[in-house]
C-alpha cells in the first residue's frame, strides 16, 4: 500500500524517521523480488512509498545504499539460520554440508540477486562509511559460519571455510542471474534443444560443485 506524500511530510520525530526508512527498505525489497534488483530505480522506490525522489535522498545516500543495506540484512538473516542448520546435522558429511549451504541460499532468491549485485554495483556508488559498515556485517557473519562449518567438519581449516563461504555466495549469486533471464530469453532456451545447457537450476548445481570441493578439502578425494 502506497504511503501518502503528506504523511511523510508531517513526520518529524525519530520514530517517524525510522518508520520512513523502514518503509523505503520494505518497498525496495518488494520491488526487487518482483522485478529483479538491477531493474529497480530510485524513482520506483520513491513512488512506491509516496515520496518524491529528492525527499527520499534525505534518508539514504543513493539507490545503491538502500540495496546494500538490504544485502547486509540478508547476511544477518542467512548466517544464524545456516549455523543452526549445520549444528543440527547428524554425522555431517561433505554432501550434507554442501546441501545445507546450497539449500539455505536457494530459499533466498532476493539475497542471491543482491549477492551478485553487491560487488558489481552496490559498493560503487556509496560512501566509504557505507561500504565499511556493510563489510563489517559480512565479516561477522562469515566468522559465525566458519565456526559452524568447523564444528560440522573439523578437518576444515579456517581458510577452507572462508573459501567455501566465498564460493557458495559467489556461485549462488551468479547462477541465480543465469537462472532468471527475461521471459522471452527463457522461452528461447526451452524451445531449442541445443540451448538446454542454458537452463540453470541453482540448488542442485551448487550442491554438486560444493560437494566435490568440500570432499577435496577434507581429504575424501585422491591428491589431497
Amino acid at each position: 500500500m502506497t504511503t501518502s506524500t503528506s504523511a511523510f511530510q508531517r513526520a518529524r520525530s525519530p520514530e517517524a524517521k525510522q518508520a520512513r526508512e523502514a518503509a523505503i527498505l520494505d518497498a525496495a525489497r518488494s520491488l526487487g523480488a518482483e522485478r529483479g534488483i538491477r531493474s529497480v530505480t530510485l524513482t520506483d522506490i520513491a513512488d512506491a512509498v509516496g515520496m518524491h525522489k529528492s525527499a527520499l535522498l534525505r534518508y539514504f545516500e543513493t539507490r545503491e545504499q538502500i540495496f546494500l543495506l538490504l544485502t547486509a540484512e540478508g547476511w544477518r538473516d542467512w548466517g544464524p539460520e545456516l549455523c543452526s542448520t549445520l549444528d543440527d546435522l547428524e554425522s555431517p558429511t561433505p554432501a550434507t554440508v554442501a546441501q545445507a549451504l546450497a539449500e539455505s541460499l536457494a530459499r533466498r532468491p532476493v539475497f542471491c540477486d543482491l549477492l551478485a549485485q553487491a560487488p558489481l554495483n552496490l559498493e560503487r556508488n556509496v560512501s566509504l562509511d557505507a561500504v565499511l559498515a556493510f563489510k563489517l556485517v559480512t565479516l561477522e557473519q562469515v566468522e559465525l559460519i566458519t565456526a559452524a562449518l568447523q564444528r560440522a567438519l573439523p578437518a576444515l581449516t579456517e581458510r577452507d571455510c572462508v573459501d567455501l563461504v566465498a564460493a557458495v555466495t559467489s556461485l549462488s549469486g551468479a547462477l541465480w542471474q543465469m537462472a532468471t533471464p527475461g521471459p522471452e530469453i527463457a522461452a528461447l532456451y526451452r524451445s531449442d534443444p541445443r540451448l538446454a545447457h542454458a537452463v540453470v537450476e541453482v540448488e542442485p548445481r551448487v550442491t554438486r560443485i560444493l560437494t566435490a570441493t568440500i570432499a577435496g578439502l577434507v581429504g575424501d578425494t585422491p591428491g589431497r
